[in-house]
């Protein structure tokens, strides 16, 4: 007998290779080979489904755009991370750490979609239907619209949506999703790669939403070929700490809308609950004004948040100074240290640094620099920044404070929260006009900053 042609594919990035290697050339990971057979080509005549595509070239003029708009979630939080609802046809991947809410969340969103008259299917690959009974009574999910099924051949899957003919489909995992033309295990490389193609291909044929629901690596990616990210038309993350009990729904990708897009949510005993104003969440534990504390206007997407920054500078006891930040990036930080040092002539070689955002969420964006270097002052000088203070803006090499974009958003948060004073960019209140509510404050460099919050030069 011939014998079966075989190869090693990377478990992580995918990655092929004809023997075996104990770290891969393309991610760096250790140990994540795993041989497989050499699948044949399939045959070019037919499409994904098993049937003849009559897909044929038009002008883009004659094309007719869909009339029906998105599909809304019936959760305000959920849709607007989507950018206003489902987009017909789109596919969505959703991951997250183990047990963090990901199909509590589905499982309530399409519950809400089935009592607004629409067909859902939710195919459960990692539970029984009678577990995922238990969960919806807990939900107190209960709709004649939603059907549940537990499978996990493809095949069959396919055969479930074409005959129900649903309005959206939530596959609850992709990794647990198995071909049988294929000889490779669930979860691999192959399996993922070819389940995920053809249940795109069904979702853009039949203009069906589809969830897709993925499991995460240790690091915190969806696990599989980074090419699924590519093919679905959005990606979200579901964030939280394991001690609280805050999500944030996170968008990384999305074709149909803002990226960085977030939803907060609150989880209860009855599941997932919206957090319609973030912003007084984020503020709601902040205590008397006390040094190293700063509130900033940060913007998540086409969302303005307001966020505490506290940091804490004490005496170092080691050679090299302890720098540690959470929820924003580290490398940012050390280089906002450097900027202080060199443009306002504060030692902090022999200080120790801490810095946190309250409540959990992670700033990504420059229009923090301000604050964290308030924050970072007001630490030093063991001098509270008065509690009505809202600073933002971008901070460059040689001190200067540059403009960022969407300021009036942030201002107006700002004011609706009662601030009354707003540290900004020069350049950003030159186009500010009629604003009424709070004093705007505008400055050029970090010096001009330490004598507006502090009433004098370091």
């Amino acid at each position: 007998m011939t014998k079966a042609k075989t190869h090693f594919v990377c478990q992580s990035c995918g990655y092929q290779t004809p023997k075996w290697l104990g770290r891969c050339p393309g991610c760096q990971e250790w140990n994540t080979f795993v041989e497989e057979r050499i699948i044949e080509e399939r045959a070019p005549e037919r499409d994904l489904l098993g049937i003849e595509s009559s897909a044929i070239p038009v002008p883009i003029t004659t094309i007719v755009p869909e009339e029906r708009g998105r599909l809304q979630t019936g959760i305000h939080e959920f849709d607007r991370v989507l950018g206003g609802g489902m987009v017909y046809g789109s596919v969505i991947l959703i991951g997250g750490d183990p047990g963090i809410g990901k199909s509590t969340l589905l499982l309530q969103a399409m519950s809400k979609v089935a009592e607004s008259g629409e067909t859902v299917l939710y195919i459960s690959g990692e539970e029984s239907i009678q577990q995922t009974k238990i969960r919806a009574d807990r939900l107190g999910v209960s709709s004649e619209k939603l059907f549940v099924v537990s499978e996990t051949s493809l095949e069959k899957i396919l055969q479930d949506i074409q005959s129900l003919k649903p309005s959206i489909v939530v596959i609850d995992s992709i990794q647990t999703i198995y071909s049988s033309e294929l000889p490779s295990p669930p979860g691999s490389i192959t399996q993922v790669r070819e389940s995920s193609n053809r249940l795109i291909y069904l979702a853009k044929n039949f203009s069906i939403p589809i969830f897709l629901v993925g499991h995460v690596t240790k690091e915190g990616f969806i696990a599989g070929p980074k090419v699924l990210e590519h093919m679905v038309d959005t990606v979200l993350y579901l964030e939280g700490e394991s001690h609280s009990s805050f999500r944030i729904l996170r968008s990384v990708k999305n074709r149909f809308g803002s990226t960085h897009e977030i939803g907060v949510f609150e989880m209860k005993e009855t599941g997932m609950e919206e957090v319609i104003n973030p912003s007084e969440l984020f503020l709601s534990g902040r205590g008397q004004a006390a040094s190293g504390s700063a509130v900033i206007a940060s913007l998540e997407g086409t969302r303005p948040l307001l966020v505490e920054i506290q940091a804490l500078v004490v005496p170092t006891h080691y050679g090299v100074p302890r720098r540690t930040a959470q929820g924003v990036d580290f490398n940012r930080v050390s280089l906002l240290v450097a900027v202080m040092e060199k443009r306002l002539g504060i030692p902090l070689s022999n200080q120790d640094i801490y810095l946190n955002i309250a409540g959990g969420i992670r700033i990504d964006e420059p229009g923090a620099d301000l604050g964290i270097i308030a924050s970072i002052l007001s630490s030093i000088k063991n001098q509270s920044i008065e509690p009505d203070w809202v600073i933002f803006g971008e901070v460059g090499l040689s001190g200067e404070v540059r403009g960022i974009h969407r300021a009036e958003g942030r201002v107006h948060e700002a004011i609706r929260l009662g601030f009354r004073r707003i540290l900004l960019p020069r350049q950003n209140r030159q186009k500010l006009k009629g604003i009424k509510g709070a004093e705007l404050v505008d400055i050029e460099n970090i010096r001009e900053a330490v004598e507006r919050l502090f009433k004098g030069r370091p």
